[in-house]
């Protein structure tokens, strides 16, 4: 590339930039307790992981991760809820269209999981519960699979009919 295409600002170089990261909401609650304590603590773990972009002004995107991670006792009952919303701003410019929609559904959602992830674990151990280290999570491969449900729907089809 010429130097006078590099330095031209209509055509910005592609870039990520994290500029903020924020904890938007976050929520526990613990109905079984004090009794929850006083059991074998051997819980079924469901974790729900979402995001969603907002675009704010001068190419900064609000990039939101949720989780929602629920224990169940043996006996069918919520030991805890855990809701978090981790939150960045970025700056991105010189990506549109797939490329964007991919930074905003990959690389913004793994810069901010580690952070929903401590989050999570600080409201689990300050709610008396066990530490609670969520596993790392493949936002490439959910992106890959949320694209593909997109085409097969469009396509008319249903998402299980995918065929790779």
């Amino acid at each position: 590339m010429s130097e006078q295409a590099a330095n031209n600002p209509n055509n910005p170089q592609p870039q990520v930039r994290l500029e903020r990261i924020y904890l938007k909401d976050s929520s526990f609650e613990s109905p079984g307790t004090p009794d929850v304590f006083g059991e074998e603590w051997k819980p079924e773990i469901n974790v729900d992981i979402g995001t969603k972009a907002n675009t704010g002004p001068s190419s900064r995107f609000e990039v939101v991760l949720s989780g929602t991670i629920r224990a169940k006792r043996a006996n069918g009952k919520t030991a805890f809820i855990v809701e978090v919303q981790q939150a960045g701003l970025f700056f991105i410019q010189g990506l549109s269209g797939d490329m964007l929609q991919m930074a905003l559904g990959t690389v913004c959602p793994t810069t901010l999981f580690p952070y929903l992830r401590e989050t999570v674990d600080n409201l689990v151990v300050k709610g008396g519960f066990p530490a609670l280290h969520l596993a790392p999570v493949n936002f490439d491969a959910l992106f890959r699979q949320a694209v593909a449900e997109r085409q097969a729907q469009q396509a008319g089809k249903e998402p299980g009919e995918i065929k790779h």
